[in-house]
């Protein structure tokens, strides 16, 4: 009988396959789906905004799993900024965080890096470490090029 993850490789066939699966396990507050884009390695890591480095699936799973029981996560991920190499990729990504307040439905927004490694049952999430929210959208300070001649 093969595994979940080894299940779920067939249809993740890439860095944007696995974050989009990630992404959708969140908003669903789907723990199986979500551990399942994760890689099968010790070293994997998770660092939520203000929070620990956690390392390893049981922390990482213990960690959502405590979220999820205040309901799911409706965190879009936005402005994606993708570097790939044949068997590693880093997504630096903004998310759009929906949290319902007092006042109504409000935003805010994290930047967040997830990086990707080729495994023998297809490309899996090694890291996500998302940093501490912003009320405000957040833009990217961009160098301009320079001109030699």
């Amino acid at each position: 009988m093969a595994s979940p993850k080894a299940g779920a490789a067939a249809h993740l066939g890439s860095p944007d396959d696995i974050e989009q699966q990630f992404y959708e396990a969140l908003q669903q507050g789907d723990i199986e789906r979500l551990m399942a884009v994760w890689a099968d390695d010790e070293d994997i890591v998770c660092v939520h905004p203000g929070g620990p480095r956690m390392v390893g699936a049981r922390a990482i799973r213990a960690s959502f799993d405590a979220m999820f029981s205040n309901g799911s996560i409706q965190a879009e991920p936005e402005q994606v900024r993708r570097l790939q190499t044949h068997s590693a990729a880093v997504h630096s990504v903004v998310e759009r965080i929906r949290v319902m307040t007092e006042e109504g439905p409000q935003s805010a927004w994290v930047a967040a890096t997830n990086v990707y490694v080729q495994t023998a049952l297809g490309w899996r999430m090694v890291a996500h470490h998302a940093s501490p929210g912003s009320p405000r959208e957040i833009h990217d300070i961009v160098e301009t090029g320079s001109v030699l001649h």
